[in-house]
């Protein structure tokens, strides 16, 4: 067989093989499109859509006949962004691409000047967020403590202290005889600025764990 058949035939399977792995990644393609894609069938509270350029969480949903009209959905979205809630209504089947997000492990380092300065656990990458984009979450964190702060796009949107945490209490009115009622208690300001209410008997030094979804007192610690 000469060179030329050698070549011809190598050339043939190189271009089978090739045209076997563009229709596959069209295939994957496809396939990773449509996984992507959230219908107003599989809408849950805490679902995540891409929603006029914005990454979004459904808030609330509740599905309306609309007679020979079809079904709608009236939807509150709360906006990863910015915070804000809106609201909009959906048709039956209507379909949103889910959003890219990303949590990453982030160590708490120091506040300077109002910016708050984090580092990735695992690239040492050092973020810098704002006051307004810490929101509350600024009076649950302190130095040294590792949080979640999620991504879109490679740009931080939100930081989440953990569920629990424990803070120090620098201020609080002092105990009183007679003010051990049940279901009594008195506001007490943690370290982080944070500010509680607590029992009568806790005193300032007092360690307490803190629930950070809800600004509660669960116990003391120390």
């Amino acid at each position: 067989m000469s060179l030329s058949a050698h070549i011809l035939i190598y050339l043939f399977f190189v271009c089978h093989y090739l045209s076997i792995n563009v229709s596959d990644n069209k295939l994957i393609n496809q396939t990773y499109q449509e996984v992507r894609l959230l219908s107003t069938a599989d809408f849950r509270k805490g679902a995540k859509i891409e929603y006029k350029g914005e990454p979004c969480e459904i808030v609330e949903f509740q599905h309306v006949k609309m007679g020979r009209g079809g079904a709608v959905i009236r939807t509150k979205l709360k906006s990863l962004k910015t915070g804000n809630v809106l609201e909009d209504t959906f048709r039956s089947g209507e379909k949103f691409d889910q959003p890219q997000l990303d949590d990453r492990n982030m160590q708490y380092l120091y506040e300077q000047d109002g910016f708050f300065h984090f580092m990735d656990t695992e690239t040492f990458e050092q973020v810098v967020l704002s006051a307004d984009q810490l929101g509350d979450t600024k009076k649950f964190i302190k130095e040294n403590m590792v949080v979640s702060m999620l991504y879109y796009k490679e740009q931080p949107l939100s930081v989440e202290p953990p569920m629990f945490v424990e803070l120090a209490v620098v201020d609080t009115e002092p105990a009183f005889k007679g003010d051990t009622a049940s279901g009594s208690n008195k506001p007490a300001k943690l370290e982080t600025g944070a500010v509680v209410k607590v029992p009568f008997h806790i005193m300032v030094g007092d360690v307490l764990r803190i629930d950070t979804r809800t600004c509660e007192y669960m116990e003391k610690v120390k």
